[in-house]
């Protein structure tokens, strides 16, 4: 039994760690200080603030399950702990999961009725939850949505005499063009609308042309760049191409989900990549992340950045093309690419993922789930997803996936990552991210994987971030949710 001594030392200790962390936290080292928080609990774990602390840093690390699951512990041990609400009510607010969220905020200020901040946020909570009931009850359900598509002419629109842009000449995309509109894009011009819908229903022709899994061909001496997640940074996609060429059919990318959303550029990214899917289907390769859907695009920023620079009928046109992203491509049949991870179940062979029917929004359990939300973990087996959805697989789950498979490796995107990439399962499974200091704010830096053919060895070269025009990261995404970032 401990003296009462020792206890007062284990506590001394815990609030040196504390301590210790919260720096960590202030200097954006958002891992450095879950893991002193972890030691912090380790000795005392019947503080509330520890758990609403280590809480709020998985937030930021977008851990969303893991920041519930650690605020709900904050209120089993202190239920009038008003921060353990706070933190929850903004995980489950990130999540989209309003209705949840503005039970935790009416708790905050039931326990702090005098606080204006937590008027404030409770009201933007209820504002949201008020959209939602909102947007429920005109929803028309998706097996009786007409496609926006098939309602657009894009050549009767007319382009005004004094439209200086970027031009689409005899409706072929070209390079010329695509420099061009970058160039405009360089200088915050936008594309006309006529050019911006034909650009984007050809590429809805070629995705749906598509199966769920790619399969791609490098032939020998050939070489294929795979870049992770972009979010929406426009000025870093530029720097990659700058490293490493424009796409062309020499010079193939693929891009493997979460162009958009966060990044206040996302429709310059969109377009972009959509351009050069237009001038050449071979240079260009795109994967379905989770943040190609409609309740990621709403919450996050794409919808609003499409609605103020473009219109409505865009916000509609690209949640119905985002449904036809592939989910998945294999390498030379040796290298699998998807967003996020694997699955569930053991014995899911390739044959299984290009039979999803992936033309719809991502569902919440299930194949075309995991595909695009799961996470690879250190330990063997699988366990709950830090994010709340999809799962955490081990390295044994990874190698019995390519030994069923007769593949070699997985690449996947979807967490961030400090050098930009990491390789985990031992060296089975590269996680490869293109977002440097992602937000404006993480200080990672950005990857992208060359591989040859035909030994496809990942070379795995990285990259700083760049300046951009001072527009902030969010700045189109809900009120609520800047309001918490």
């Amino acid at each position: 039994m401990p003296t009462m001594e020792s206890e007062s030392s284990i506590g001394s200790n815990a609030e040196e760690l504390k301590s210790l962390a919260n720096g960590a936290f202030k200097a954006h080292k958002y891992s450095q200080a879950i893991d002193l928080y972890s030691q912090a609990i380790e000795l005392n774990n019947e503080n509330a603030v520890y758990w609403a602390n280590r809480s709020f840093a998985h937030t930021k690390l977008e851990e969303y399950g893991s920041a519930i699951h650690d605020a709900t512990k904050a209120i089993e041990i202190d239920s009038k702990y008003s921060k353990g609400y706070y933190r929850r009510g903004a995980a489950l607010l990130a999540m989209g999961k309003f209705k949840e969220a503005l039970k935790d905020f009416q708790q905050v200020k039931r326990l702090c009725p005098n606080d204006p901040d937590a008027a404030k946020k409770l009201k933007e909570c209820e504002k949201a939850v008020m959209k939602l009931k909102f947007e429920e009850a005109i929803a028309v359900p998706e097996a009786e949505r007409r496609s926006i598509a098939d309602s657009i002419d894009f050549h009767s629109i007319e382009v005004e005499p004094q439209y200086s842009g970027a031009k689409i000449e005899e409706d072929t995309v070209t390079l010329e063009f695509i420099k061009k509109m970058i160039e405009d894009f360089k200088n915050q011009k936008c594309l006309h609308k006529r050019y911006a819908f034909q650009i984007v229903l050809q590429t809805r022709e070629l995705l749906r042309a598509l199966p769920s899994l790619v399969n791609i061909t490098i032939p020998d001496g050939n070489r294929f760049i795979v870049c992770g997640d972009v979010h929406g940074q426009f000025y870093d996609l530029l720097h990659i191409f700058e490293l490493n060429g424009l796409p062309s059919e020499d010079n193939p990318y693929l891009f493997n989900g979460d162009f958009v959303d966060r990044g206040s550029f996302s429709l310059e990214v969109i377009l972009t990549l959509f351009a050069f899917k237009c001038m050449c289907p071979s240079a260009m390769y795109l994967s379905r992340g989770n943040h190609e859907s409609r309740s990621m695009n709403k919450i996050y920023g794409f919808e609003g950045e499409v609605r103020s620079k473009l219109n409505e009928t865009f916000v509609e046109l690209f949640a119905e093309v985002f449904c036809c992203l592939p989910l998945a491509h294999v390498l030379n049949e040796k290298v699998f690419v998807v967003h996020g991870g694997l699955f569930s179940v053991d014995g899911v062979k390739l044959s299984d993922i290009k039979a999803i029917d992936r033309f719809c929004e991502p569902p919440e359990e299930g194949l075309m789930c995991e595909v695009l939300w799961s996470d690879p973990q250190p330990n063997r087996g699988r366990g709950p997803s830090k994010r709340g959805v999809g799962l955490s697989f081990g390295p044994d789950v990874t190698k019995r996936f390519l030994l069923d498979n007769n593949l070699d490796l997985v690449v996947r995107s979807h967490e961030v990552k400090d050098e930009g990439y990491e390789i985990e399962h031992d060296g089975k499974l590269i996680t490869v991210f293109s977002a440097p200091n992602y937000c404006d704010q993480m200080g990672n830096k950005g990857a992208f994987i060359r591989f040859e053919a035909p030994e496809l060895k990942p070379n795995i070269v990285t990259f700083s971030a760049v300046s951009h025009p001072d527009v902030k990261p969010m700045a189109y995404a809900e009120n609520f949710l800047r309001m918490f970032s």
